[in-house]
């Protein structure tokens, strides 16, 4: 397995209800105001390098669709998909 390349830190924005399926919108995480110098907020490790990210994810699968809420937070990792040859 290739090794991870990047690991963001999203929280979740909004929730769009379209009945049969969903529309999650992410955004990195950030807290107004700064965070404490010392470091002791994890938030802050991501938000300093991270500063600016959003992703949205329309979900269809019917086992998933009530299971993100406004203000969960996640980590997504970003690792190299092995490529597939054509067949």
């Amino acid at each position: 397995m290739p090794p991870t390349t990047m690991r963001a830190k999203f929280q979740v924005a909004s929730v769009e209800s379209f009945g049969t399926s969903e529309k999650v919108n992410f955004s990195a995480v950030c807290k107004s105001g700064g965070y404490p110098e010392d470091g002791s907020d994890e938030d802050n490790t991501y938000a300093k390098f991270s500063p600016s990210a959003s992703c949205s994810i329309h979900i269809a699968n019917p086992a998933l669709l009530g299971k993100f809420e406004p203000g969960q937070k996640f980590y997504v990792d970003f690792t190299p998909a092995a490529e597939q040859s054509a067949s």
